[in-house]
């Protein structure tokens, strides 16, 4: 079939849940699966954001305890978000080589198991922040799952090429959910570094999406490289970045950090913008497969996060 204008091969769909013949489903293998359907590494990019900006909130060492229900519940906060993104996704992971291998593919985990799964964390998650932190991060948390699962996943993953850019403003609360458990309200700091992630996010995920994006193709997801050129997605990588560096250097200014933050951000910014730049120039010089190299920038874009998120969390005490 075809999709704004790429032609999507059809693939006859194999059946999530049908990969073990046998039936035999070994419990030390079953809870590997249901951590699984959390997606522990993308969880701890979460939890990266969010642990620095509860040291800025504070200006200092915030209360232990507070950090660690905090990132609890974060965890199991986008753990039931991710298990509810793979149960409404199974049909499509079933044919995507890059998630064929996940739980309800393989029937290591059936849908119902996943979709309570996925409830009960979202419910518990919920009145841990509620009772045990506040509820104005309670209900932030509770809006990225919401946002995540319904907006990203249900609404807009499967309909348009900007599906990254307005979904990843899930990935995005985290960093008011740190700054509200602290305080139990939202700054401008927090709408700043809210800002950075959001800008991030696109030329984050656009490499990565570059790589397999014959996946994307195969069941119909118009994510931006799958229907477009790689140099359009360059260029756009190019522009997101440009503007992420600059939102994140607002926090200098606005007096809200000392000399340590800007020096790292410009310093881990300059060779985001080179990354970004060469990935363009290589786009535009027709290299296409390794030649490529679109996951430099991915892999580095992990990177930039650690770097300005650890001076965020610094900062304070060197001021």
């Amino acid at each position: 079939m075809s999709r704004s204008g790429v032609s999507v091969t059809a693939v006859e769909s194999r059946p999530a849940g049908t990969l073990e013949p046998s039936g035999h489903r070994p419990l030390g293998a079953r809870v590997k699966a249901f951590i699984e359907l959390t997606k522990p590494r993308i969880i701890e990019l979460l939890l990266m954001t969010t642990i620095p900006v509860m040291f800025l909130a504070a200006q200092g060492v915030p209360d232990l305890r507070l950090v660690v229900i905090t990132c609890l519940g974060g965890y199991l906060s986008a753990g039931g978000a991710n298990a509810l993104n793979m149960y409404i996704d199974r049909d499509i992971d079933a044919l995507m080589h890059r998630t064929e291998h996940r739980p309800l593919v393989t029937g290591m985990v059936k849908p119902w198991e996943c979709l309570v799964f996925g409830i009960s964390l979202a419910v518990v998650s919920t009145l841990m922040f509620g009772l045990l932190v506040n509820w104005l991060s309670a209900a932030l948390s509770l809006g990225a799952l919401l946002f995540y699962v319904v907006v990203y996943t249900m609404l807009l993953k499967r309909r348009t090429s900007q599906n990254i850019v307005w979904g990843g403003i899930a990935g995005c609360l985290p960093v008011f959910i740190g700054w509200s458990a602290v305080t139990n309200e939202v700054s401008w700091a927090a709408v700043i570094l809210f800002l950075v992630m959001f800008f991030w996010t696109p030329p984050h995920y656009w490499p990565l999406s570059m790589k397999v994006k014959e996946d994307y193709q195969r069941v119909g997801v118009p994510m931006l490289p799958a229907i477009a050129s790689n140099v359009t997605v360059a260029t756009q990588i190019v522009v997101y970045s440009w503007i992420m560096v600059l939102v994140s250097l607002l926090l200098w200014p606005l007096g809200y950090v000392g000399w340590f933050y800007p020096l790292v951000a410009v310093l881990a910014g300059g060779l985001w913008l080179w990354e970004a730049h060469a990935l363009r120039a290589r786009a535009r010089a027709g290299l296409t497969g390794a030649k490529l190299k679109e996951m430099r920038l991915f892999h580095w874009s992990i990177t930039y996060v650690s770097l300005v998120f650890a001076a965020v969390a610094i900062d304070p005490f060197l001021r």
